[in-house]
């Protein structure tokens, strides 16, 4: 095995499963000895690598964009393929365009056996009945979750009824026949889900939620998940 391949062997090795790994599991892992793991790791480094650690303690690698990029199996680039094609399909306009610029970009950096793979992938996705258009601007609302930021909006539900709802922005789903806001509504004091396609007049306000969005997520999913398998067990009782 060349030097770069087992280098970036160790890079995989590096990122895949629980951190810091010691030397002598990377040394299994790529059937070399210690010490020639810790002389690739100081390559690594070399190369731009930030990778935390040291002998005896295990290491942790930090990813850097300074690094080439590692290339993909065809079957993984199928996966990106089909993931970035469904993006265009049912993202809103902001995530569809960035999903062509990113099939673009992977087109021009990979060899030109895999420029072609892409080019004709066997896998497409479509849906005839695509989820209703957001009214509002959704690269907004992402920034706001990831910011951990309170919204505020006018929303229409079901019955045609008008509300101003102040939530708590946790997490965008992108479902079949409706995009959603998984939320912590202040109105409600509790849970909720809105639809992007009823929601108006969002503005993004100064109250930070933060550092509480991923805990909040947790268990607003495992409350979806409870509820779930409650309704699973009615039907089979």
């Amino acid at each position: 095995m060349s030097r770069t391949a087992r280098l970036f062997q160790l890079m995989q090795a590096l990122r895949s499963g629980p951190s810091p790994k010691t030397s002598v599991q990377l040394a299994q892992d790529l059937d070399v000895s210690a010490r020639t793991i810790h002389r690739d790791i100081d390559a690594l480094r070399g190369l731009g690598a930030v990778i935390d650690g040291e002998a005896g303690f295990g290491f942790t690698l930090i990813e850097d964009a300074t690094l080439p990029p590692l290339g993909f199996t065809d079957d993984e680039l199928e996966a990106l393929v089909l993931g970035l094609r469904e993006v265009q399909v049912i993202g809103d306009p902001a995530l569809a365009d960035a999903a062509s610029a990113a099939l673009r970009k992977l087109q021009g950096r990979l060899p030109p056996r895999q420029s072609h793979r892409l080019s004709h992938a066997v896998l497409a996705a479509t849906r005839f009945n695509r989820p209703s258009a957001p009214t509002i601007e959704v690269a907004a609302l992402r920034q706001a979750t990831w910011d951990e930021r309170t919204v505020e909006f006018s929303y229409t539900d079901a019955k045609g009824d008008p509300t101003r709802r102040r939530v708590n922005p946790l997490s965008i789903v992108y479902m079949d026949r409706s995009n959603v806001l998984l939320s912590w509504c202040h109105l409600r004091q509790d849970f909720r889900v809105f639809r992007l396609d009823r929601m108006h007049e969002m503005s993004v306000t100064d109250q930070s939620f933060r550092p509480n969005r991923v805990p909040m997520l947790r268990d607003a999913l495992a409350r979806i998940r409870a509820e779930r398998a409650a309704k699973e067990s009615e039907l089979h009782s």
